[in-house]
C-alpha cells in the first residue's frame, strides 16, 4: 500500500497533469501514508507487547506501560505530520495544548502520580508478582497484578488488596521473595531452669530434621536467647523454601515441640511468681494475729458513756 501510495504521488508530480492539484495530492497522499503508518505502528507495538509478555526474561508490568506510552507517542506524532502536511500553524495549538496539560495535570494529579509510581517500582525492582511483600499497615500477601494504577495484593485470608502505586512508591516495604526465594522461620520456646540444654538442643534438631517442609541447606540451628523471669529462652532457626510455606511449618514445628518435648521429659513452665512477706517486727506481728481486747458489751447493760 505505502508503494502504490507513493507512486502515484510520483506520477501526479512528475506528469504534472495538473500543476494546480499537486499540493492538494501531495497532502492526500502524506495523510494517508501517515493515518497507515500510525496503524501500521501502533498494532506493531501491541503485537510486540503481546509477545515480549510470554516471554519467561521481560516482566509483564512494564507491557500495559510500554502499550501506551508507545500509542500515545505515535498518535501525538502522527496528529502533528499531518496538521504539518497541509500547512496548518501549530504555534497556537501547541500554546493550547500546553495550557490544556497543566489543567489535565491538575485534575488527574493522582492518575499521574500512580502512573510515574509503577515506573519508579518496576526500574526500582521493589517487587514483582508473585512475590511475598509487607506493608506498612501489617498487612501481608501475594503480589497478584501490577498495573500503571494499582497493585493487587492476596493476603493470607484470601482477600485483595488494592493499593495506589503512588502510595507504595513512598512507603516502606519488606519484600521477603528477595534476595533469595527461601525464608527463614523461627520458633520460640520456653525451658524449665535445671533443664540439660544439651537435651533442647538435640531435641529441637531432630524435629527439624524430621520435618519435610525444612529445607537441609541452610542447616537448622538453635540459640540460647535469655533468661526468662520463668524459663530459659531457646529459639529454633531453619529455613523453608517460600514464604506462602510459613504459616503451615509453624504450625507443624510447634506441635512437634510440644508433642517430642512431653516424650522426652523436657518441661515448658507456666510464668511463675514468688511473693515473700517479712514483719519487721514481732510485737506488730502479734498484734496483727491477737483479737481485740475491747470488744463490744454483749451483756445488755449500758456504759456511762451511753447515758
Amino acid at each position: 500500500m505505502t508503494v502504490v501510495l507513493a507512486g502515484a504521488y510520483l506520477a501526479v508530480v512528475q506528469l504534472r497533469v495538473l500543476p494546480g492539484a499537486v499540493p492538494i495530492a501531495a497532502a492526500i497522499v502524506g495523510s494517508l501514508l501517515v493515518v497507515l503508518w500510525t496503524t501500521a505502528l501502533t498494532r506493531m507495538g501491541r503485537r510486540v507487547s503481546a509477545e515480549v509478555s510470554d516471554g519467561e526474561h521481560f516482566d509483564r508490568q512494564v507491557v500495559p506501560i510500554f502499550q501506551n506510552v508507545w500509542t500515545a507517542v505515535v498518535l501525538g506524532g502522527g496528529g502533528f505530520l499531518l496538521l504539518s502536511l497541509w500547512n496548518v500553524n501549530v504555534t497556537p495549538l501547541l500554546a493550547s495544548a500546553g495550557v490544556l496539560g497543566i489543567v489535565v495535570g491538575l485534575a488527574a494529579r493522582d492518575t499521574i502520580a500512580n502512573f510515574f509510581g509503577s515506573i519508579a517500582l518496576y526500574f526500582d525492582g521493589t517487587y514483582k508478582v508473585g512475590d511475598y511483600i509487607v506493608l506498612e499497615s501489617g498487612e501481608r500477601g501475594r503480589v497478584e497484578d501490577i498495573s500503571i494504577r494499582s497493585t493487587v495484593i492476596r493476603t493470607r485470608d484470601d482477600i485483595f488488596v488494592t493499593v495506589p502505586n503512588s502510595v507504595l512508591n513512598t512507603a516502606t516495604i519488606v519484600n521477603e521473595s528477595t534476595p533469595r526465594r527461601d525464608r527463614r522461620v523461627r520458633i520460640e520456646v520456653g525451658v524449665a531452669y535445671g533443664t540439660d540444654m544439651d537435651l533442647v538442643e538435640e531435641t529441637l534438631l531432630a524435629i527439624a530434621a524430621d520435618e519435610d517442609l525444612v529445607e537441609s541447606h541452610p542447616n537448622p540451628r538453635v540459640r540460647f536467647r535469655r533468661f526468662g523471669d520463668s524459663s530459659l529462652e531457646v529459639e529454633l532457626l531453619c529455613w523453608i523454601d517460600a514464604p506462602v510455606l510459613r504459616g503451615r511449618a509453624t504450625h507443624h514445628l510447634n506441635r512437634a515441640v510440644y508433642d517430642r518435648f512431653r516424650e522426652v521429659g523436657i518441661e515448658i513452665p507456666f510464668p511463675q511468681r514468688e511473693v515473700s512477706v517479712s514483719l519487721a517486727d514481732d510485737a506488730i506481728a502479734s498484734s496483727l494475729t491477737r483479737p481485740a481486747a475491747d470488744g463490744p458489751r454483749t451483756d445488755g447493760h449500758a456504759t456511762d458513756a451511753g447515758d
